[in-house]
């Protein structure tokens, strides 16, 4: 593909093969310059939901922090593993798993050479969320930051394998962009408040390069597709959070902003527990 080319952008059909082939090298291709424009804000070891800032230290939707001890936790999406290695200073025994290569290497840089699994580390596993490369129930907790569910065509087939991963009564907790926001620009201005789109359509947003291959797929499901994708993947839905954007935030995320945050949502939060 010619460098200098910029994908087109455009809202079509996307299988889950394609999606998953184009989520794989956008993250590959993107992740240094993601962990150097976000880096700072996500910390090191800190577990962040979102772009409005809700720290899971303050909102405990995984559960009192006291009660992570010794519980193993898969992090979904994991990126350079910050969520994981809080995580693992609360005395959770994490797993991160990423679909991207590159993010991966972001967190054996963090961790220093440390190797991963070590003390106060998780362990690293570069797998498809689709297909989990671990026996039934082999985690107490299950936990996504805008990982993976909303770039897969069939998040139910992702929904089913975390259920599957875990144990009975297990909690899976993962935040996912807003689906009122699909309904307005992706801007963080003035002119991202104004409604430009069908709330209602759901086909997926596509990057494509000059042969119409998929570099970058999203796919955007109503609140109330979500609440029956997690019902069809064998969970129970105990709270739906919809994070406030605090005084204290005054960044710029794509089109996340304090302008909008004080007005319409840009997160919403899935506590979940296996049925």
């Amino acid at each position: 593909m010619n460098q200098e080319y910029e994908p087109e952008a455009t809202r079509r059909d996307a299988s889950d093969t394609e999606s998953s082939r184009a989520s794989r090298g956008w993250w590959d291709r993107n992740a240094d310059e993601y962990q150097s424009e976000h880096g700072a804000f996500l910390g090191d070891d800190r577990f962040v939901w979102g772009p409005e800032g809700l720290d899971e230290a303050e909102a405990g939707l995984l559960g009192p922090a006291a009660e992570l001890k010794g519980r193993r936790v898969l992090e979904i999406g994991a990126g350079a593993a910050q969520c994981s290695r809080w995580l693992a200073a609360q005395g959770a025994r994490p797993v991160a798993l990423d679909l991207s290569h590159r993010q991966l290497q972001h967190a054996l840089r963090i961790a220093g050479g440390a190797p991963d699994g070590a003390a106060g580390e998780p362990q690293l596993v570069e797998a498809d969320a689709g297909a989990l490369p671990f026996r039934d129930g082999s985690f107490d907790l299950a936990c996504s930051a805008y990982g993976a569910i909303p770039f897969v065509a069939d998040p139910v087939r992702v929904l089913r394998e975390v259920r599957r991963v875990l144990r009975p009564g297990g909690r899976f907790v993962f935040s996912v962009t807003h689906p009122i926001r699909w309904a307005f620009p992706d801007e963080p201005g003035p002119e991202g408040l104004s409604v430009a789109a069908s709330y209602f359509d759901r086909t997926p947003y596509v990057e494509q390069d000059e042969a119409g291959r998929a570099v970058y797929v999203e796919h955007h499901r109503t609140v109330g597709d979500r609440v029956r994708d997690v019902v069809a993947g064998g969970f129970r839905l105990v709270d739906l959070v919809e994070p406030e954007w605090p005084e204290w935030n005054a960044q710029e995320w794509g089109g996340w902003s304090p302008l909008r945050g004080n007005l319409i949502p840009g997160t919403a939060v899935f506590v979940c527990e296996a049925a």
